[in-house]
This record gives C-alpha cells, sequence and structure tokens, in this order.
C-alpha cells in the first residue's frame, strides 16, 4: 500500500480525476485531484459518485497550485494531463502513470444516455484502482 497520496490529474478536473480520488480515499488509500485546466464542477460526475455513496471533495483546481514532491504516485487520465504531469516531475522522480479512460462529458443523448457514460468511467475507474492497488474492497 502507497504511504504518500496518489495525485490524480485530468484536463479540466471535474468529472475523472475527482472520481478517482474518492474512489480511491474509499479503499483507504490517500488521493487528491487536480486539473491541467480546472473547469466547473459536474453535476453527473456528482450524481454517479452519488449512487455508490461518495461525494467530490473539492472544488476544481489547477495543478499548478499542488504541491507535486508530497505526492508518491501521478495517475495522468488524458493526454494532456500525462504531457503536462511527465513536464511537471522531469527532476523530481516522482512516477507518473497514464490510464486511457474516455471523457463522458464527450457522450450525446438524453440525460440517462450521458449518465450511463459517467457510471461506465466511475466503474471502469474502480477496477482499475482495485487492481493497480490490490484491493479486494
Amino acid at each position: 500500500m502507497m504511504k504518500a497520496p496518489v495525485l490524480f490529474l485530468c484536463n479540466r478536473n471535474a468529472i475523472r480525476s475527482p472520481m478517482a480520488a474518492a474512489l480511491l480515499g474509499e479503499l483507504g488509500v490517500a488521493a487528491e485531484s487536480a486539473g491541467v485546466s480546472p473547469g466547473e464542477p459536474d453535476p453527473l460526475s456528482g450524481v454517479a459518485l452519488g449512487e455508490v455513496g461518495l461525494a467530490i471533495g473539492a472544488p476544481p483546481r489547477n495543478v499548478d497550485a499542488v504541491k507535486l514532491g508530497r505526492f508518491g504516485l501521478i495517475v495522468a487520465l488524458s493526454p494532456q494531463a500525462q504531457h503536462r504531469a511527465l513536464e511537471m516531475t522531469r527532476n523530481t522522480g516522482t512516477p507518473v502513470e497514464y490510464w486511457q479512460v474516455a471523457d463522458p462529458s464527450l457522450v450525446d443523448g438524453s440525460r440517462e444516455q450521458r449518465l450511463a457514460a459517467y457510471r461506465a468511467v466511475r466503474d471502469e475507474l474502480l477496477k482499475k484502482l482495485k487492481q493497480r492497488f490490490k484491493t479486494g474492497v
């Protein structure tokens, strides 16, 4: 198990990274999230997390406001986030992993169709988190 917290990084810190941080926190590993250029909170992200008894912990924030040295791992959830994480950690030795996770906000359709995409991302993240952090929860 990791002792240092994990930082999840995505484009806007509104969907994937806060979902991942909330899910990993529920699995007993400290986690935070940030975005390359933070957007607005995404209500469907909150709905998808609420269905499993969780909530998004903090408003979207910029990765530039994060002290990177305290993280044991950075997980980038978009190509832009991966590029930014590698750039920021070039001289730190902090490991960076890239997990390809779809952006559910790109799905069109009814509210239910869009929410299904958010649920799929939530479930995919949870599966990846359990595999990566070897938790049976």
